[in-house]
This record gives structure tokens, C-alpha cells and sequence, in this order.
């Protein structure tokens, strides 16, 4: 039987994941400083106490269209009270495509384009949704693969706000 790279990189950031869930580890976030489309810096760094969600996306990803209306709910909700949503887009067209989709979309939380850079930063991207929970320490805590539902998105964040 022959098994694929892209189905063992699913494997590894299948388990990454869950070892991040299970252990409720401290393993230090990565920074990034990203522009946002309107130019503002979005820098991991200077959210540290709040809880940040970073979510790696693409405009093509149909799993991704599917969880954002959920996130947009989230957002309002719970912004005021310490959260934060960063999408870091992975679409390879960057701004050209990302901006008129967050514009039509009205995305109302930060929204940068990431690279290979940062891609590799959090263990290697492989397949998106992929989704990661920050906490006000600025340590990793939790983390998803795939279309996270509202439901499940405030159970993994009301804990640590």
C-alpha cells in the first residue's frame, strides 16, 4: 500500500494538534508582524493579554467560507471582553484576491497574508482551516484542524477569557 506525503503531513498536524489540545502545553506562540489591506501592522506580540485566535485560511477553501460567519459572531461577541481573531490568508494571488473578499465578506477582524515563513512557524500548514488558540500569556493552548464550528470555537476560548 502506498501512502502519500500529503496524507502523512495530515498525520503530523493531525497530532500536533491533538498533543496541543490534550496537554493544554505552553508552548510559546510565534510571533508574526503582518500588514493588514488597510497597512496596519498586526504583530502576535502586542495582543499578550488578550486571547487570540489564528486562524490560517484561503479564499478558495470551502470548509474555511463555511466557519467564517461563525467567527465574525464570535468576534463581536467576545471582543469586548479580550478576544481577538487574526485570519492569516495562505492564498498565493495575496491581497488581489483577499481584499474584495474580506470587503464583501465584511470580515471585521485582522486579516493578513502569511507565507511559507509563518506557515512553517506553526509546524507547517498543511491543509486549512487549520486554527490555533492563543492565551493571554501569549502561549499556544489549543488547536483545530478543519471547519470549527461557533459552537466549538467559544467552548475553546470562554475558558481563557
Amino acid at each position: 500500500m502506498k501512502i502519500s506525503a500529503r496524507f502523512i503531513n495530515l498525520i503530523l498536524v493531525t497530532s500536533l494538534l491533538t498533543t496541543i489540545s490534550s496537554s493544554q502545553s505552553k508552548t510559546k506562540a510565534p510571533n508574526f508582524s503582518l500588514k493588514s489591506a488597510e497597512g496596519e501592522t498586526i504583530e502576535l506580540a502586542k495582543l499578550k493579554g488578550k486571547v487570540v485566535v489564528v486562524n490560517f485560511w484561503a479564499t478558495w477553501c470551502g470548509p474555511c467560507r463555511v466557519e467564517i460567519p461563525g467567527f465574525l459572531e464570535v468576534y463581536k461577541k467576545y471582543k469586548p471582553k479580550g478576544l481577538e481573531i487574526v485570519g492569516i490568508s495562505l492564498d498565493e494571488s495575496g491581497w488581489e484576491v483577499v481584499r474584495p473578499f474580506v470587503e464583501k465578506n465584511r470580515i471585521s477582524y485582522p486579516v493578513v497574508i502569511g507565507d511559507s515563513k509563518i506557515a512553517s512557524d506553526y509546524g507547517g500548514i498543511r491543509a486549512i482551516p487549520t486554527t490555533f488558540i492563543v492565551n493571554k500569556q501569549g502561549n499556544v493552548v489549543d488547536g483545530h484542524l478543519g471547519l470549527l464550528q461557533k459552537t466549538q470555537l467559544e467552548k475553546m476560548i470562554k475558558k481563557l477569557l
